[in-house]
């Protein structure tokens, strides 16, 4: 428990199924999550989050950020196998009339990779922000990141609600490099069937061959030399693709890259500007985009 000012919610099903759900997940992944307040903990994750940034020189967080991050009740997490701390994640509570957290940053060791980490990190984190009566967690991502994408909009159903370009400005690690930092901002409003659905399993992907078949349009591929194509903008449901590996892309050609992140900026800003709303995710690497008639 935290110094939170604010009290936990009373026990009922939907915290009860949260717990489950979370619970459920850590155990397929073979970790135990917890919160952390202490300065051994803290500085622990500290030093895992700049190794899997490259970041050992400048961490993203500070132990006296961290410490007060968790004493004024914000969300400090981590995934522990046995005594080794695999994963983390650290939030902080928007502005009181906004209702939800913003989860800052969370990462998962190499060696915990694929195991469904991430997945019981993030279970943990709606099932603590349920507990408070907090209805939303938002966060952003990298949309060039496919395996991300997947995780966030298809994994837990969250919701992309707004493109923002080089949000950070230039990162300067070993995961960004030196270009811009485009970010999706996802909303995860933790009552919503879908979330609960997905939290147990249920959630399902969209497939793009499916979407094209029933009249979609293409609105960026990827051509047979691995650059992007743009298409057409003006479909009732478009496809958007991103590359398969952008984080390699990035240390093998440093200018498709960046290439791949002005075209898939240009297509999704586009499609936002017509009405078009991010709906779906086909794993082989395409957004699927959706606007009003």
């Amino acid at each position: 428990m935290t110094d939170s000012s604010v009290a936990p919610a009373a026990a009922g099903p939907e915290l009860d199924h949260a717990a489950r759900a979370a619970e459920g997940a850590a155990r397929a992944a073979g970790v135990l999550v917890r919160e952390l307040t202490g300065l051994d903990d803290l500085d622990g994750v500290i030093g895992l989050l700049a190794t899997i940034w490259g970041r050992s020189d400048k961490p993203q967080m500070t132990i006296e950020l961290l410490r007060a991050l968790s004493k004024a009740g914000n969300y400090v997490a981590g995934a522990f196998e046995r005594d080794r701390l695999v994963g983390a994640c650290v939030g902080f509570f928007h502005a009181p009339a906004e209702e939800a957290l913003h989860s800052h940053i969370a990462g998962v060791s190499a060696r915990a990779t694929g195991r469904g980490v991430g997945f019981a990190l993030k279970l943990h984190q709606r099932a603590w922000a349920l507990r408070y009566d907090v209805p939303e967690i938002a966060w952003t991502f990298d949309p060039l990141v496919a395996r991300n994408a997947y995780f966030n909009v298809v994994k837990l159903a969250a919701r992309p609600a707004e493109y923002l370009p080089n949000f950070y400005g230039p990162m300067l690690d070993a995961i960004n490099g030196a270009e811009d930092s485009d970010r999706l901002l996802m909303r995860w409003p933790l009552r919503d069937p879908a979330v609960v659905a997905a939290c147990t399993g249920g959630g399902t992907g969209t497939v793009a061959a499916d979407e094209l078949a029933a009249g979609a349009v293409t609105a960026l591929s990827m051509g047979a030399d691995g650059a992007p194509e743009p298409g057409r903008l003006d479909g009732a449901t478009s496809l958007v693709a991103v590359p398969p590996d952008i984080e390699g892309l990035r240390t093998a050609d440093p200018g498709m890259a960046r290439r791949w992140r002005v075209a898939v900026r240009d297509a999704l800003t586009g499609l936002a500007a017509r009405g078009g709303r991010i709906e779906g995710f086909d794993r082989t690497g395409w957004y699927v985009v959706r606007r009003d008639a």
